[in-house]
């Protein structure tokens, strides 16, 4: 056990996680030249195309030191705030954690949130300057605002370089000197904890874990302690670039599990694996059940796939433990699910994830948050409302509260003005501004999650030129004056576009998008009117003109009253038509009101 060290790598997004990671590998000799490639450990396209890591990776290396042989198990971690969920998973199965910052970038708000959960669990914190090569690095500044962050020596920050390779023997000989190996006595009953699962079609669901007491061996019969089922471990083994089976793990270890489990739901992440025979009594603790931030509908855009969508979900859940859904029915839309995101980019990447991993196309709804909604009948009551249209009648509504969210911006002192109005524009409140440096500001404010659900992460990278940094976690509920705000096609209500708004924002946002709405439907033979109202009242309303057949062509010259007949006979046909008539709309058109401000 002495010669086990376990360890993940926290930063910013685009710090050179990955590259880092790549260049540990090498130096490991973990990869031969022949497998080699950049950011080895992202293995889905989406990850490669976007340059950021979605899921967490683990990995094991192994390395010789002074003479002797170590293990390193290390685990990859996404940088981006929507994944925060699988660095807290991580943190939980390491010792200690490389903590890298680029040194043309200095500290981000990412770095800084991703830090306090490594100091939570106590993780010996390794700080590492990395891209010290690039021109535009600063290491002696950077150095000076790693050593105020942690309270570190100012010897005991590694410059390095992912790119070339520079400072990586440092980095290893750090993670083997400073990070404790693995507390845990082989001598007790089998306690191992369940950090990660990934779903394989032809061997059913693999289960990655790590052992704190105890040991795990092939072909034992072993117990999930939530859902309290038996399985046998038909196969065991360490995660190398492939897999590699062994017979034992040992206390401390990292490694994966294969036991023909089928069913997803039976798996949850941060359940403890014990022996079936002689069980642990304490299962592992400090697992939080993931709280999802933005909700919205997923709907086949075929009714009949619906248990086929049912199925890719349950599986999706399992590569990615914040997806969290609940089965509901839209009126325009049939049967579908209510689904919980982290936020904009996980919705986005498990709707483009659908798409590629199990051809599924979909309808998104517009998202939106929870609320809580009390009634005049009963204002003590609370009821929960996910759905716009879940909100009650406004006679009998007695206040609405909001999700409220601390958000931490830092940013160059330049755009500070800028900031600042896009979160007064939002409803944010500002509670502090402090200097960094003379160059860099930390702004907090209180914000409605709402008012950053839909493009605020992309409107504060335009007005700070990509220079400012966002992290945010929950405050609580807070009164609000917020309405529904439906949009009524040809006089149809369209539940999958409604939305709460707060009050002084309805009549811009209906108007806005009654005009979006008149762009992107198509024109029928008959004239569609597209309004949007709050409870009785109309405060928009756009015309999209009907295609018209010109049924006076074959008269020419000839009584007035001829073609009188036949314009009358067309509007009695137009006027039957728009009573019967189907509006379809383009799944664009649900998108574009999430981007009314373009």
């Amino acid at each position: 056990m002495k010669h086990i060290r376990n360890f993940c790598i926290i930063a910013h997004i685009d710090h050179g996680k990955s590259t880092l990671a790549d260049r540990l590998l090498d130096a490991t000799q973990t990869v031969t030249a022949r497998e080699q490639q950049a950011q080895l450990l992202d293995n889905m396209d989406l990850e490669r195309e976007r340059g950021i890591t979605i899921k967490s990776h683990a990995i094991q290396m192994e390395y010789t030191y002074k003479g002797e042989q170590y293990i390193l198990n290390l685990i990859d971690t996404p940088g981006h705030v929507d994944f925060s969920y699988e660095v807290s998973r991580s943190i939980a199965a390491c010792e200690g954690a490389l903590l890298i910052v680029d040194a043309a970038q200095s500290i981000q708000a990412q770095t800084i949130s991703n830090l306090y959960l490594a100091l939570e669990n106590d993780l010996e914190i390794i700080p590492v300057l990395n891209k010290v090569d690039l021109p535009s690095a600063k290491p002696e500044e950077v150095s000076d605002d790693i050593v105020d962050l942690l309270g570190c020596k100012l010897e005991e920050i590694i410059p390095a370089s992912g790119k070339t390779g520079f400072g990586v023997d440092k980095i290893l000989e750090a993670i083997i000197e400073r990070i404790p190996p693995p507390k845990g006595s082989p001598e007790e009953p089998l306690q191992a904890l369940i950090f990660d699962s990934v779903y394989n079609p032809f061997r059913g669901i693999e289960v990655i874990f790590r052992v704190v007491n105890g040991s795990i061996s092939k072909g034992q019969k072993i117990k999930f302690m939530a859902t309290c089922k038996e399985y046998f471990a038909d196969e065991i083994g360490t995660l190398k670039l492939n897999q590699v089976p062994k017979q034992t793990i040992g206390t401390g270890d990292v490694g994966y599990l294969i036991s023909g489990i089928k069913e997803a739901r039976e798996v949850k992440v941060g359940d403890t694996i014990t022996d079936a025979k002689t069980p642990t009594t304490n299962m592992i603790e400090g697992f939080e059940n993931v709280k999802p931030m933005v909700f919205a509908g997923i709907y086949p855009v075929d009714t009949e796939d619906y248990e086929e969508l049912r199925n890719s979900m349950e599986k999706l859940q399992l590569n990615d433990a914040s997806l969290v859904f609940t089965a509901e029915s839209s009126a325009a839309l049939g049967f579908g699910f209510r689904c919980g995101f982290l936020g904009m980019l996980h919705m986005e990447i498990i709707q483009e994830r659908l798409e590629r991993e199990f051809n599924m196309t979909v309808i998104t709804t517009v998202p939106n948050v929870s609320y809580y909604a009390y009634t005049k009948k009963d204002p003590e009551a609370q009821l929960i409302v996910n759905n716009p249209s879940d909100l009650p009648e406004p006679s009998k509504l007695d206040r609405v509260e909001e999700p409220y969210i601390k958000a931490t911006i830092i940013t160059k002192s330049e755009f500070v003005g800028q900031v600042m109005s896009l979160c007064i524009d939002k409803r944010g409140i500002i509670t502090n501004q402090s200097y960094l440096t003379t160059e860099r500001v930390e702004l907090t404010f209180d914000m409605p999650l709402a008012e950053i659900v839909f493009d605020f992460y992309d409107r504060l990278k335009t007005v700070s030129k990509g220079y400012a940094s966002f992290d945010y976690h929950p405050i609580g509920m807070r009164k609000s004056k917020l309405v529904r705000l439906d949009v009524l096609l040809n006089g149809n209500n369209v539940d999958a576009l409604s939305a709460l708004i707060h009050e002084d924002n309805a009549y811009n946002i209906g108007k806005k998008m009654c005009e979006k709405l008149k762009e992107l439907i198509p024109r029928q033979q008959f004239d569609i009117p597209i309004q949007a109202a709050i409870g009785a009242k109309i405060i928009a309303r756009e015309t999209i003109k009907a295609l018209r057949k010109d049924v006076t062509a074959k008269c020419y010259g000839g009584d007035i009253s001829r073609k009188r007949k036949l314009l009358e006979k067309q509007k009695a046909g137009k006027k039957r038509m728009r009573q019967v008539g189907n509006v379809e709309i383009p799944q664009q058109a649900f998108m574009a009101v999430l981007k009314l401000n373009d």
